[in-house]
């Protein structure tokens, strides 16, 4: 039931089993960190996450189809939506911190800052730069070359500026009720961020076997990779989201008032492209 001021969620038994799905998956997963074994127990967990997503997603569906939810529940949605796209801004953070703090602190220390007397008997003819081409370490094989931030990242950029753009009208007409162009604009979204996934594969593809930069690259290829592919598992995610309010919208659901599914989805999809602006202003072009 709900009120004006609180909510009592119905009986429900997703959240136990979600709960058993991730703990087999994580079984799987410690069981083959330690063991190297387990594999079988991985696929499974997942596709139980799945399905159970799927199941527990249809029935929140059903529910707000129906006319279950009031105001205060709405909000609830909100809120909820709101600290989860915080808690990925903290995510990211992390990451963009560690490559700050590489690029700030740790390589000036190196090359002789703060820390003479250290640098000078480890490394003495260590020189700071980035992106790092010779780790100061005889077994570690710098890259060849760096991505160049005005070819395919630049593509890559103007794919998801346009997307978020296509997005914006698909929101904005469906508020006004026009479902074929919302439609149509949320499609082009779609296949804009697809497109994104595409030139990211061409792009890990060269940089892997034309540049060298790969993950064993010293800092800067482990960098590039965390925080380029952690983006690149976020705009997949974002993409299945959206391609899931697509079917919705051809389903006749969402109206011009009550779509809030649809504006979730828009708020992690813009959240995606901002964090893409900040790799490719420190990643690729500083």
């Amino acid at each position: 039931m709900s009120g004006g001021s609180y909510y009592v969620p119905a009986s429900s038994k997703w959240p136990i089993l979600a709960g058993l799905a991730v703990g087999l998956f994580m079984v799987g997963t410690g069981i083959l960190l330690v063991f190297d074994t387990g594999m079988v127990l991985i696929p499974i967990g997942i596709a139980a996450i799945v399905a159970v997503m799927a199941l527990w997603f249809r029935d929140v569906i059903k529910e707000s189809r129906e006319g279950l939810y009031d105001a205060q529940m709405d909000r609830s949605f909100r809120w909820g939506m709101a600290w989860f796209i915080f808690s990925e801004v903290m995510f990211f953070l992390a990451f963009f911190g560690a490559l700050f703090y590489v690029r700030v602190f740790a390589l000036p220390w190196l090359d002789g800052d703060g820390a003479k007397g250290v640098s000078a008997l480890l490394w003495p003819d260590f020189v700071a730069s980035w992106p790092l081409m010779s780790p100061p370490d005889t077994d570690v094989v710098g890259p060849q070359a760096v991505v160049s931030p005005w070819q395919l990242p630049l593509v890559n950029t103007l794919f998801l500026v346009s997307s978020s753009i296509t997005l914006t009208l698909s929101h904005e007409a469906l508020k006004e009720g026009y479902r074929d162009t919302a439609r149509n604009c949320l499609l082009g979204t779609v296949v804009l961020g697809v497109l994104f996934l595409l030139v990211q594969g061409f792009e890990y593809y060269e940089a892997y076997h034309h540049l060298g930069i790969t993950l064993e690259a010293g800092i800067y290829g482990s960098t590039f990779f965390l925080l380029t592919g952690f983006h690149g598992a976020h705009v997949t995610i974002g993409a299945i989201i959206l391609s899931v309010m697509l079917w919705r919208l051809q389903k006749g659901h969402f109206s011009a008032h009550n779509h809030f599914g649809f504006e979730a989805a828009a708020w992690y999809w813009h959240f995606v492209d901002v964090v893409w602006i900040g790799l490719f202003i420190f990643v690729y072009v500083f």
